[in-house]
């Protein structure tokens, strides 16, 4: 089974339209991920989601949509924490829900996780990637980073610090995850589960900014995060310990 695991902040104008990207894309996946649990991760009771969630559980009964309270603490790391230890799939994606990812190649990485790999990136910065609109300094940012670790450090991945990823369960349950800014939780897995030795690779893929709704993204505020597992990346040479 694949879990998607979706954080959400007042996401009242996305949902529905992301509901039906999950209904074109996901529920007809190869192989073992024929099934899927669609985990909407939330902060507060009046989330402006949760009634329109709610509402239309029955018209998307094939997604199996389960509501989730984050009490891990507030923020979007918290929730992505909550999602995984709630999820019961094999596989868990996650997934914005601000429409700003292509669901059309999950069915590819799934492909590639049945194949073995541990880790499927979204990747925006190989051949046939792409990043439509957003702030140009975070673009550029994230591109240098995702091209130069690669290059530094030999993750197998361009793209390191994209939140659009499949994750094998097994290795989520193997890694002990202290990121506690944001966004940066991605980095921190994909960083950690190279050095363990699990197989990762890549998809190109596309990312377009949002149309309703202002991003939660604090590029600043996050930005000592991101530097923390950069260099972790390249200056630790052994193997991490087993937690």
């Amino acid at each position: 089974m694949l879990s998607v695991v979706v954080p959400v902040y007042n996401e009242d104008k996305n949902i529905i339209k992301l509901f039906e990207e999950i209904k074109n894309h996901l529920t007809n996946l190869p192989g073992n991920s024929s099934h899927i649990e669609t985990l909407i991760v939330y902060d507060f009771e009046g989330d402006t989601t949760i009634p329109v969630v709610t509402q239309n559980m029955d018209k998307f009964s094939n997604l199996n949509i389960k509501l989730v309270k984050n009490d891990y603490g507030p923020g979007v790391v918290n929730a992505i924490k909550k999602g995984f230890n709630t999820a019961k799939g094999d596989y868990i994606l996650v997934l914005m829900a601000d429409l700003s990812d292509d669901l059309s190649i999950v069915g590819k990485m799934v492909e590639k996780m049945d194949n073995g790999y541990d880790i499927v990136c979204g990747s925006r910065y190989i051949k046939g990637g792409k990043q439509i609109g957003g702030a140009k300094f975070k673009k550029f940012l994230s591109g240098l980073a995702g091209r130069s670790l690669r290059i530094l450090s030999k993750i197998p991945t361009s793209d390191v610090t994209n939140n659009f990823k499949i994750y094998r369960k097994s290795v989520i349950d193997a890694i002990n995850i202290e990121s506690n800014g944001g966004f940066e939780i991605a980095m921190e897995i994909t960083v950690k589960a190279f050095k363990k030795g699990y197989k990762i690779t890549e998809i190109a893929s596309t990312w377009t900014d949002r149309e309703y709704g202002k991003s939660n993204f604090k590029m600043l505020k996050w930005l000592p995060h991101y530097l923390r597992w950069y260099f972790y990346c390249i200056f630790n040479k052994g193997p991490l310990k087993k937690y």
